[in-house]
């Protein structure tokens, strides 16, 4: 059943995809076709699919906006979205999905975006960003602007462990859901003090720094070096001595890795980008026997049936597979995945 979308443009920005029907319809589609997509490409069984974790909150959840300034022919410049492809921006004032403080600052930010906009610049791609103590940050016009000093780093806290990050790192954009997301990490794998984890595509070291407390040694893996400064300030921050940073691909570095001790189970999970693993680190990472247990968090089910469909050729089997929903109103879905060798 149709209902009226939230936001004025709807259909012409690019972003959401589900306005115009209840949140419980969205939940339904999304669910359907990641079983579906699974089910037939990898022969599953629909026993292993936990049913679809909600947001708690279908709108004003996101965090972060990408946004695009363009000067206009007439002098002025548009503030909003460009949708793929497309060269014309959408003009916004307002973004529903976006936290409430970010979107009612959008009309200050177009003022003092385009009052430091160089004359040259016809167009700029700004980040905009706040975090639990509701701070709004941004950055994207000049070099640097999206550097932030440590004191203005933004955080979030999880159940008592607070993680920094910054303009120009990763970081997941549906803060509320990061306490359930850990929840459900605990309720699929054994971490204890005989537990080596290894956090693969680390980023600012989300996964590793919040269960150092709980495994025996944690090795983090992150090629961006804006993102390994911030897992370095995030575990100098909660003075662990059980965390290993190392700057590098998660497939070169994870092979040299040499801990210089038996551990009970080594368990590791993988959060890549949109175009997942691919064929080189997945099939490295198949192959590597010392695994107890691999935990692949996807953002997008596409490439997540590609890799899955590798894993299970080198010998693993899919365990567990948790539909997230960390992006209401948009066709996204994460997906948590549990996978262990024969």
């Amino acid at each position: 059943m149709s209902i009226q979308p939230e936001c004025p443009v709807f259909g012409l920005c690019g972003g959401c995809a589900y306005q115009d029907i209840s949140y419980s319809e969205e939940l339904a589609v999304k669910e359907k076709y990641l079983t579906g997509l699974l089910i037939r490409g990898l022969n599953l069984e629909e026993n292993i699919f936990h049913p679809i974790l909600p947001s708690s909150e279908p709108y004003h959840y996101r965090s972060r906006l990408d946004l695009t300034l363009k000067r206009t022919k007439t002098g002025g410049c548009l503030l909003g979205f460009q949708p793929q492809g497309v060269h014309q921006v959408v003009g916004v004032h307002a973004c529903p999905i976006a936290r409430w403080e970010i979107s009612d600052f959008l009309p200050e930010l177009k003022i003092r975006a385009e009052a430091v906009l160089p004359d040259k610049y016809r167009t700029a791609n700004l980040v905009v960003r706040t975090g639990d103590d509701k701070r709004v940050l941004w950055g994207g016009i000049g070099k640097k602007s999206l550097v932030l000093k440590e004191k203005d780093y933004l955080w979030t806290d999880i159940r008592g462990k607070r993680i920094y990050y910054s303009l120009d790192t990763f970081f997941q954009a549906n803060l509320t859901f990061l306490p359930r997301l850990m929840d459900q990490i605990e309720s699929l794998v054994c971490l204890d003090s005989e537990t080596l984890f290894f956090d693969l595509y680390a980023g600012v070291g989300l996964f590793g720094i919040y269960f150092a407390d709980r495994v025996g040694h944690v090795v983090l893996v992150e090629e961006s070096p804006n993102s390994v400064a911030l897992s370095r300030f995030n575990a100098a921050h909660h003075r662990l001595k059980n965390v290993e940073i190392r700057f590098g691909k998660a497939e070169s570095e994870i092979l040299r890795i040499h801990t210089g001790r038996a551990w009970k189970r080594q368990v590791a999970i993988v959060d890549p980008p949109r175009k997942g693993l691919g064929q080189e680190a997945a099939t490295l990472l198949a192959r590597l026997k010392t695994l107890n247990a691999l935990l692949y968090l996807s953002c997008y089910p596409e490439s997540l049936l590609r890799d899955l469909r590798l894993f299970i050729g080198e010998g693993w089997k899919v365990i567990r597979v948790v539909p997230l929903d960390f992006f209401p109103r948009t066709q996204h879905l994460e997906t948590l995945v549990l996978l262990q060798p024969y």
